[in-house]
């Protein structure tokens, strides 16, 4: 398939995520008000798209406490400058094994598995213009972890976020998981225009070669949006790779917390960095104005109690 190089590009930043990042990096935003500052700051420096995970303020560990979600959302509204609003609706599918001869029961002190209803009700009450899908399960790299969302919980979520108004963006981190998005299309549970991030280098799904990134690029269809990104060390060579294959880009110090070599990144930091790099290319950053227009997007308030 021929490249055919995307011209007007927007940026999303994923600007605190779940992982355990806090204590390697300072600049990995914890409280309501450190990420919504840090949302804040990557908008100004030109993301158009913030991607927001909320963490205990207390511990730093990931959180899907609503009224943190609600402190997020209201502090980036209030903001001077304009963003789109991305939420993940990713958590609460976590499920770890207990021993390989024992697997169950299962760990409780990291399964984390609730409905789907649950999943949702952040999105619910904090109306966001965009939240996410993740669209499959997966292994991921720490021990017995298993990143889970069966069939039944992803049509039952994909129809609740297209209910409520809220654009799905589809996580694909790995090639089945486009298979099963374009099921959730084909059956109307997720409504056009369609957008989907292409997850890249994650442990174990999809490597972030070249190859199997246009495998990915390749089963996306020619309709539908995407964006990409990769985890560590190509993190910074993706925003290129990914506008080079017609799509958009996605940094932030959820997926790298890097600038260069030994030295930490600020999510604006990397903002700026995608921006030089896409305009270095003869491409034109686009903003929130502009990427509601293409994804038919609703900026509306959250919901009063």
């Amino acid at each position: 398939m021929p490249l055919a190089m995307n011209r007007e590009v927007f940026i999303t930043c994923a600007v605190t995520g779940s992982g355990d990042t806090t204590a390697k990096s300072a600049h990995v935003p914890i409280t309501p008000a450190e990420i919504a500052a840090s949302a804040i700051d990557a908008a100004k420096a030109g993301a158009a798209v913030v991607h927001c995970h909320v963490r205990d303020p207390e511990t730093g560990k990931p959180s899907r406490r609503n009224d943190l979600y609600r402190e997020v959302t209201e502090r980036i509204r209030d903001a001077e400058i304009d963003v789109v609003l991305n939420l993940t609706a990713g958590m609460g599918g976590d499920v770890v094994f207990g021993g390989v001869e024992t697997p169950l029961p299962l760990n409780s002190a990291g399964t984390d598995i609730v409905g789907a209803t649950e999943r949702v009700s952040h999105v619910a009450e904090c109306r966001p213009e965009i939240c996410t899908l993740d669209c499959g399960t997966m292994n991921f790299s720490l021990g017995d972890y298993v990143m889970t969302n069966t069939p039944g919980t992803l049509r039952a979520m994909a129809k609740m976020m297209t209910d409520l108004g809220v654009r799905p963006e589809i996580e694909a981190f790995d090639t089945g998981h486009l298979w099963f998005a374009k099921q959730l299309v084909e059956e109307g549970l997720i409504e056009d225009p369609v957008l989907i991030q292409l997850c890249m280098g994650i442990p174990w799904g999809a490597p972030d070669d070249l190859n199997t990134f246009m495998a990915m690029v390749n089963n996306v269809p020619s309709t539908w949006t995407f964006s990409a990104f990769s985890i560590g060390r190509n993190a910074l060579a993706y925003p290129a790779a990914s506008v080079l294959a017609g799509g958009n880009v996605r940094v932030g110090l959820e997926d790298n917390l890097y600038i260069g070599k030994g030295q930490l990144a600020t999510n604006a930091q990397l903002v700026e960095k995608a921006v030089t790099v896409i305009e270095g290319m003869g491409a034109k950053i686009i903003g929130p104005e502009a990427v509601r227009a293409k994804l038919k997007l609703q900026k509306r308030a959250p919901v009063k109690s």
